[in-house]
């Protein structure tokens, strides 16, 4: 329940609209299947001494690299939360601004993640190169295409912004890819520290 003032300083509840209600239980799916994918990646992990196996000994994980593109995804998080705060004080050029921002650090986290893919598929780690190169790819890949239907809708978001859709008293779009947003942006970090540092 969502509250707010009325004139008397009474506060008033709301109920949860249906698109809020849609994308929280979204989420909840979201959540279920990541938490799949992440007690699997566990279970292998926990269960082998030796982490990556002996047969990818060689193959390093570009764990600086990623660790700037995670800081980039992190960044979009908070160009994201400018862009609904700013269509909430009804400034729609700022909206645009901040949606365009957070779009292009999105497409740059999935240019630099396949660019880190190619080189690893170069050196030999790929979905058929045993346990640890599937569930990289799928763990980390699953992530890669939330990100990108989230980069998918929020340019759909910042179209409709671009014909005067939203306003500050209407603005259900922004909210509910914002939460999209925020949310694969806070998983990205668990999945870096499990996969790549631990």
């Amino acid at each position: 329940m969502m509250e707010t003032h009325n004139n008397s300083g009474i506060r008033d509840r709301q109920p949860l609209s249906n698109a809020r209600l849609g994308i929280l239980i979204l989420l909840g799916a979201e959540t279920m299947l990541f938490s799949g994918l992440i007690g699997t990646f566990l279970v292998f992990r926990v269960g082998n001494v030796t982490w990556p196996p002996p047969s990818h000994i060689g193959i390093e994980l570009p764990r600086a690299v990623t660790g700037i593109n995670t800081a980039l995804l992190l960044l979009s998080g908070y160009t994201m939360f400018q862009a609904r705060r700013a269509i909430q004080k009804d400034l729609v050029k700022q909206l645009h601004k901040w949606l365009l921002l957070t779009g292009v650090l999105g497409l740059l986290f999935l240019g630099i993640q396949g660019s880190e893919w190619g080189q690893l598929i170069g050196k030999g780690l790929t979905l058929q190169s045993g346990v640890y190169g599937g569930i990289f790819y799928v763990l980390i890949g699953c992530h890669a295409v939330h990100v990108l239907s989230a980069v998918i809708w929020l340019f759909i978001v910042f179209g409709m912004a671009l014909k005067g859709r939203f306003s500050a008293a209407r603005y259900v779009g922004v909210d509910t890819c914002t939460i999209y947003w925020i949310f694969v942006v806070a998983l990205w970090p668990i999945l870096y520290v499990l996969v790549y540092l631990f």
